[in-house]
């Protein structure tokens, strides 16, 4: 996929004015999210497993789907026969919760493997409700971990040494951040090779793709020159609305093939899933929401 500059995103056609809401301008009439769909292949069998691509699933801005689409794009790709280890790198633990793992009673997380030698991550993964579908959880320990890295030695690089000891058993790591740009966040991005973007199909959540794209390029320049975005997952789509339409729109116009042509609309299944413990691909495996993570899925096996 292409990707633009931080200095392309600053000039997006919906940053000219900050403070104003978006510009009034004509939109296609129909579905401008349907329109740019296409029929996608389905990912080929595998004859083994690994070493895995790491993508780190982020934005600094917080319900935006980060969560969600980790969660379900993970399960769609062990649909496809692909091994995934989820990795919950938010102090909130959400992602742990979200697949019914008790965050709050877990004896060892992620934080124990960022701050003691002697802890691997195949020491506190866990395994799923999902065949195929691994967690490294999180909880509020991990929220020490962003001022105690600050002494180590290449502290932007623990995450990427914790996780080569398990690479060649996955074909995915999907790492879910936490709401901010801060250590934690540039441990995941300097140990991935792909970032995904959730983005709320929302005139308040385009301000802040600016920052996280130019913050993604200077770890690329600086730290990770392997990194590279993924692609710009919409989320909480309502085609009902005129200004999702016009959001996503704009989106298109500014990162063009950096868009996934998925797209994730509203839909209450997702908060039906949180409280079950499963994805929806389990949940509701027939639902517009499940169908609509397989398709993300197949893009992300084609984009490599």
């Amino acid at each position: 996929m292409a990707r633009r500059s931080g200095t392309e995103a600053e000039a997006l056609p919906f940053a000219d004015d900050p403070a104003s809401p978006l510009p009034s301008r004509s939109v296609t009439r129909g579905d401008p999210a349907k329109a740019r769909q296409r029929p996608l292949p389905t990912p080929p069998v595998l004859a083994r497993h690994g070493p895995a691509k790491v993508i780190a699933m982020c934005n600094q801005k917080g319900g935006v789907g980060k969560t969600t689409s980790t969660i379900n794009l993970g399960a769609a790709l062990v649909e496809f026969g692909r091994k995934v280890l989820l990795l919950d790198f938010d102090p909130q633990g959400a992602l742990s919760v979200g697949l019914g793992v008790p965050a709050h009673d877990l004896d060892r997380s992620i934080y124990n493997v960022l701050m003691e030698r002697d802890v691997g991550i195949a020491d506190v993964r866990l395994k799923t409700k999902v065949d195929g579908l691994d967690l490294v959880p999180s909880n509020i320990d991990l929220s020490a971990a962003e001022v105690q890295l600050v002494s180590e030695v290449a502290r932007e690089q623990v995450l990427k040494r914790a996780l080569r000891p398990v690479l060649d058993e996955y074909d995915y790591i999907i790492i879910d951040c936490q709401p901010s740009l801060g250590l934690l966040t540039v441990n995941a991005l300097t140990a991935a090779q792909g970032v995904i973007i959730p983005l709320e199909c929302e005139y308040f959540s385009l301000r802040g793709v600016a920052l996280l794209v130019d913050t993604i390029d200077k770890i690329t320049e600086r730290l990770n020159p392997e990194l590279s975005i993924t692609g710009i997952l919409a989320t909480m789509y309502d085609a009902r609305t005129l200004h999702a339409k016009e959001v996503f729109t704009r989106v298109v116009e500014a990162f063009g093939d950096t868009v996934f042509q998925t797209v994730i609309a509203r839909t209450v299944r997702f908060p039906e899933t949180t409280v079950a413990g499963v994805p929806i691909i389990s949940w509701a495996p027939q639902s517009q929401g499940a169908n609509a993570y397989r398709n993300l899925a197949k893009e992300v096996v084609a984009a490599g």
